[in-house]
């Protein structure tokens, strides 16, 4: 059995804590499925914004699968200066779905 690492730090870390933390250090997240075939496919791609409610991380759909593809769902992803930076137009992409 793992040891979540906030744990380590003793008893005196808790969900106040260590939700709002891992909220803030992640932007997406990628839900993979398994198709009928045994194909890995990507179900979803949610966006992060950063936000807590009662203790539960908010998210934002961007794609979602929809039959043989993903389409956009009108959420972004935070922080998109970040992917300019890089020189990815991430309004392009949400909008070429």
């Amino acid at each position: 059995m793992h040891t979540p690492f906030a744990t380590l730090a003793g008893e005196n870390i808790s969900a106040r804590f260590v939700v709002p933390t891992v909220a803030a250090s992640v932007d997406l997240v990628v839900h993979l499925g398994m198709d009928a075939d045994g194909v890995r496919r990507v179900n979803e791609i949610v966006s992060v914004p950063g936000r807590v409610e009662n203790d539960i991380i908010e998210t934002e759909a961007i794609f979602a699968r929809q039959g043989d593809s993903l389409r956009a769902q009108g959420g972004m992803p935070p922080r998109i200066e970040l992917f300019e930076r890089l020189g990815v137009d991430v309004h392009r992409l949400v909008q070429a779905t």
